[in-house]
């Protein structure tokens, strides 16, 4: 039973290891009553309706419903409730939209567990919390070289090997516009071949590669 002085948790992960450790983690400590556990998104939004936990801990990349969508519609519906993200990704894009879409913090799977507490509490005391090498990468992605909607809808199909008229083909514009756009992304980026620029998406999170 929750106590007046406990916070209550939900984890919300794809992997069963991982909400199990979380789960120890949440009940060896006092302060924090586990509500449950959900394994995708849709289960996510479905025992906050039903459970209205405190505190979310929840992946970004799950099934059922995408984390950022989720991170919205739960927000929307339980605005006092707050949601950490736990990401196997230090992609400063998946952190940047995950914070935009109503996150209070990001963190990722192999932080200390010392740290990921410290996250916790932070959250619960109404804070925002970020890992410094993280806030760091999104500190300079502010100062530009953002891919605009169409570029990021380009460099999907780029790193996926496509050529450029594929690439045309799929995006319903002219092989003339999609060159123009691999230009500046591949100077957005910072890249000098195709090759690079699906890398270096992959690492910022801009693209997720299976």
């Amino acid at each position: 039973m929750q106590t007046m002085n406990t916070a209550s948790v939900l984890i919300a992960d794809v992997h069963p290891l991982i909400r199990a450790g979380m789960a120890a983690l949440i009940e060896s400590d006092g302060k924090f009553t586990l509500l449950g556990q959900a394994c995708d998104g849709k289960e996510a939004m479905e025992m906050c309706d039903r459970l209205h936990p405190d505190l979310l801990l929840m992946d970004l990349n799950m099934p059922g419903c995408d984390g950022v969508e989720a991170i919205g519609r739960i927000r929307a519906q339980h605005p006092d409730a707050k949601v950490i993200i736990l990401s196997g990704h230090d992609g400063e894009d998946d952190a940047d939209r995950s914070m935009r879409a109503g996150a209070h913090a990001y963190m990722l799977k192999s932080a200390p567990l010392d740290d990921l507490m410290t996250c916790i509490h932070a959250v619960l005391q109404g804070k925002k919390f970020m890992m410094p090498e993280l806030a760091v990468k999104l500190a300079s992605r502010i100062h530009g070289n953002q891919l605009t909607p169409r570029e990021r809808d380009i460099l999907m199909h780029l790193a996926t090997g496509m050529s450029n008229k594929v690439i045309a083909r799929a995006a319903g514009i002219g092989v003339g516009t999609v060159k123009f756009h691999v230009k500046s992304i591949m100077s957005k980026l910072n890249v000098c071949t195709r090759t690079e620029a699906a890398m270096v998406a992959a690492k910022r999170g801009l693209v997720h590669l299976n």
